[in-house]
């Protein structure tokens, strides 16, 4: 038998329910995994609300990242064994699979080795947060060594990683945050330079900063019409790249007769990790950057599975600064 996290309804925290459920014979394609650990995402707190850009069909899992190992092969499939160290990738739908639960289901074109300095608990935070970073960052080609790069809601795991991956390829990194709190951690976690919204002009900064130029590339998850701001910052054929709906109000597109030329544009890591090729080149650079050093996943707290509810009110809150991860004890073996 397996535990997996499910819901019925939309809602809050309240409904992600705990059940006892067969753990599933791996298809062609497959392979099942007894999970260590799982990293959690905002985006699972917008599907199971129902803001999340499909909807969920019920009774639903969900979950997009975990870590741990293969106990099961389906036909088909190359390349994995049982016993080998495995993380996931998010390249599916959570109406067809899902990462919360002990033993789980899921596509092998969504597993990928886990190097082995890279314990579970880490293995779990690596892969939304890089490759959402990797693809404007390093794939596009749009930020070269001492670039400017501008990272928004930079506390997030995908905001830390961003500053990681900019400085990876010599970029310089410009950090927001809100409040003055996450300040000095932005810039123990490697920001050269940290921008408190609530504080201080955005674009005065930015400009201050990069002698009047402005930034290479905006990377932003927010959305909404704060994008009007960020693109004052953007110098003359830069890029502004939105990954994210934090903020639910329309978005408009900068007027390129007030602002200098810009591209602007929408992205997801879907867009790196459904293509093969790509893919293979994101796991490629990653896995260089956590052999070296260069890459660390920034966890900020774990719970257990059994407090999921927990876990989803406390990334809620957002307070935290990088992943939380939701750890898995084994207590039998699935059938």
């Amino acid at each position: 038998m397996a535990r997996i996290v499910q819901f019925d309804r939309l809602g809050g925290p309240e409904v992600l329910t705990l059940r006892d459920v067969e753990a599933g014979t791996p298809g062609a394609g497959e392979v099942r995994i007894r999970v260590d650990a799982i990293g959690l995402n905002r985006a699972e707190i917008m599907y199971r609300e129902g803001g999340y850009f499909y909807e969920p069909v019920f009774p639903s899992t969900l979950g997009y990242e975990a870590a741990g190992v293969v106990e099961a092969v389906g036909e088909g499939v190359d390349g994995f064994g049982v016993g080998d160290p495995v993380a996931v990738v998010p390249s599916f739908l959570q109406t067809e699979y899902g990462t919360y639960g002990d033993h789980v289901v899921l596509p092998a074109s969504a597993v990928v080795p886990r190097p082995p300095n890279v314990d579970p608990v880490l293995a779990a935070a690596v892969w939304m947060a890089y490759v959402t970073a990797y693809g404007p960052l390093a794939e596009s080609g749009n930020v070269r060594p001492g670039d400017h790069v501008l990272i928004t809601a930079a506390s997030s795991s995908v905001g830390l990683a961003a500053i990681q991956i900019a400085r990876h390829i010599g970029a310089i990194p410009i950090a927001t945050t809100r409040g003055a709190d996450k300040k000095q951690r932005l810039l123990d976690a490697g920001a050269a330079h940290v921008v408190v919204t609530n504080e201080e002009d955005l674009p005065a900064r930015i400009k201050e900063i990069t002698g009047g130029e402005g930034v290479r590339l905006a990377f932003d998850p927010i959305a909404g019409p704060g994008v009007e701001t960020l693109a004052q910052g953007i110098a003359p054929g830069g890029f502004l790249v939105v990954y994210g709906a934090l903020d639910p109000r329309p978005t408009p597109l900068p007027n390129a007769h007030s602002y200098p030329a810009l591209t602007s544009s929408t992205y997801t890591l879907f867009e790196i990790t459904t293509n093969p090729e790509r893919l293979r080149r994101a796991v490629a650079f990653v896995n260089v950057g956590l052999a070296s050093g260069s890459f660390v996943p920034v966890v900020d707290r774990t719970f257990d599975l059994s407090d999921i509810a927990e876990a989803h009110r406390y990334m809620a809150a957002n307070g935290q600064v990088g992943k939380i991860v939701v750890t898995v004890a084994h207590q039998d073996t699935a059938s």
